[in-house]
């Protein structure tokens, strides 16, 4: 059983003194080790220094060292608060003046590793830290690659935090103590997949001067808006599941707990959200259409050379495959290599069509497209279409928002082939009979011509937002006409009857209807991706879905006075 034993500690946020509540790690036999960790030996301490042999391989399946390697085990770094983090350093053998690559996060970094779920075992060696740079083709190619135990994690000191000014002070310690090493060339990189590459945002934002370049995949840029708060309703599962599962010798932060206590955006939930705008150095991006907004930190983010690429398969495989394409942008940037990296497109897409055939790595100059078109499909609840035209008369539509099924659903069929690449909102009038706030759930997805729903690879459906009305409020500075920012600190309650506006943000878009097929708008009052997928917990079972305050039947208005509308992002 999971120990769940509760604690509190009193930190100090901006000018907000807030109490952080913790559980006790899982101790180091534990035998819950989930997905994160996926040693196939058992955790020691072991500090040292030994010789991996060209040749070796140490996972079934797994690619032989390509090169002798140097393993340095267990070497402790004291951080500024004093307490000492572990990292393991892999080099090659007499190699010099090398740049160091940076694998991040609390998942341990015993040796063997299994292959992340998805991947090849011949792709990686058994050496890399889950989600992270594998040390047998770094080290060959000349770099040296450093597994760390975040804080609080394994045999690391202190308690395990996620992310924030907490991370960001660790990472920079780290970095530069990293460019100081004999071997090193002074330059480091960050590297990696969702928390591995989550962390790098943080750190970035304090621009430390020896980290030359970072290569966030699939790495949140937001804890509260896009994981355990989006849009202002508790979602905790997963993080509850992931808390569960950290490894470490004292607590670790409970983000599912936190969610719970503070609904409402504060410092502590400020501080847990990426200072993008502050990040110079060069950055290879990758994201999915599915990602948690990676995509926006490529807009945001103040770096001069940024490359975005957004993939068509599973993050963790795409990180091994395009292992050449990233050595490349290391190679320029930390290696002073002249190999064109810098006339590679700073935008390459992947257009999903489910059905058919996606366009993969496309080329386009900027983010967003410059050929885009926003247009208005208005929702007409007379007949559940979607039309260019604003509708002249006012009509409703209602579904039973707390039974976990009803939903309305707006479709408009396409006569040509039509392409929508971009930021993608709805903005909605709504109503509720009985109750005083209301959790909208949408969803943007393909129908065949036949009406039928098409599902793309890997499972994709299409793009979903979420929203609780009561948090229905902009921020007038930071919104545009295309991506509605919410402050999330303060809620507006409504009266039964009461008809109000809301502004949905949706996942960006990046997909192709042939003509004959359909796109459909559903909104309801539960997690409409969820008819489609669940997410599932290692070892059986399924994760709870958002914690919602519907109640009763909402009504969508329509037409008229009521501009409800679907605002897509066209490209001519």
């Amino acid at each position: 059983m999971v120990d769940r034993e509760i604690s509190t500690k009193m930190r100090q946020f901006g000018n907000e003194t807030i109490e952080v509540i913790y559980r006790k790690a899982q101790p180091l036999n534990t035998q819950h080790f989930g997905i994160e960790l996926q040693a196939l030996s058992k955790i020691e301490f072991k500090p040292g220094s030994t010789v991996l042999k060209k040749g070796t391989t140490f996972i079934e399946h797994g690619a032989a060292l390509p090169c002798d390697i140097i393993w340095e085990r267990d070497i402790g770094v004291k951080i500024r608060d004093g307490i000492t983090i572990y990292a393991d350093i892999f080099r090659p053998v007499e190699g010099k003046n090398l740049p160091a690559i940076l694998s991040w996060s609390p998942y341990g970094k015993t040796v063997p590793q299994k292959a992340p779920p998805g991947v090849d075992p011949e792709a990686v060696s058994g050496l890399q830290k889950f989600e992270g740079a594998d040390p047998a083709y770094w080290c060959n190619h000349g770099y040296a690659v450093i597994n760390v135990d975040s804080r609080g994690s394994l045999y690391s000191e202190g308690d395990i935090d996620y992310w924030g000014t907490s991370g960001a002070n660790d990472c920079y310690d780290f970095i530069e103590w990293t460019a100081t090493r004999e071997w090193c060339n002074g330059k480091v990189a960050m590297s990696g997949n969702s928390w591995l590459g989550i962390i790098q945002w943080f750190a970035a934002s304090l621009n430390p001067p020896h980290l030359a370049a970072i290569a966030p995949w699939e790495g949140h840029i937001d804890l509260y808006r896009y994981d355990v708060l989006r849009g202002g309703i508790v979602d905790n599962a997963f993080c509850d599941f992931n808390t569960g599962t950290q490894i470490g010798q004292k607590r670790v932060e409970d983000m599912a707990a936190m969610a719970i206590k503070y609904p409402l955006m504060n410092a502590y939930w400020q501080d847990k959200g990426a200072n993008l705008e502050s990040i110079k150095m060069p950055a290879y991006i990758v994201a999915s259409w599915g990602g948690h907004q990676t995509i926006d930190a490529f807009r945001r983010i103040s770096s001069k050379e940024k490359w975005l690429r957004v993939h068509n398969t599973g993050e963790w495989p795409d990180y091994y495959e395009y292992a050449d394409d990233l050595r490349r942008f290391f190679d320029y940037f930390l290696k002073n290599i002249s190999n064109g990296w810098e006339k590679t497109p700073r935008v390459r897409l992947s257009v999903l069509n489910p059905g058919g055939i996606d366009q993969v790595n496309r080329p386009e100059k900027k983010w967003p497209l410059v050929k885009t078109k926003y247009e208005r499909l208005y929702l007409d609840a007379s007949n559940g279409a979607l039309t260019p035209d604003l509708p002249v008369n006012e009509s409703s539509v209602r579904y039973d928002s707390g039974d976990g099924h009803s939903e309305v659903t707006f479709t408009t069929k396409f006569q040509n082939d039509s392409e929508f690449i971009g930021y993608i909102k709805l903005h909605l009038w709504v109503e509720t009979e009985s109750a005083n706030d209301a959790d909208i759930f949408v969803l943007v997805h393909k129908l065949d011509s036949a009406g039928k729903p098409v599902i793309g690879g890997f499972g994709f459906v299409g793009p979903d937002g979420r929203l609780r009305v009561s948090h229905r409020q902009l921020d007038a500075e930071r919104s545009t006409p295309w991506f509605p920012y919410h402050p999330h600190d303060k809620e507006e309650l409504i009266r039964p009857g009461q008809i109000v506006p809301v502004d949905i943000e949706i996942r960006p878009i990046g997909m192709h209807w042939q003509a004959g097929e359909q796109l459909c708008l559903t909104v309801a009052g539960h997690n409409v991706l969820g008819r489609f997928r669940k997410g599932p917990v290692p070892g059986g079972g399924i994760l709870a879905g958002p914690a919602s305050r519907n109640k009763g039947y909402n009504s969508i208005h329509t037409g008229g006075r009521y501009d409800s509308y679907l605002l897509v992002p066209r490209i001519i």
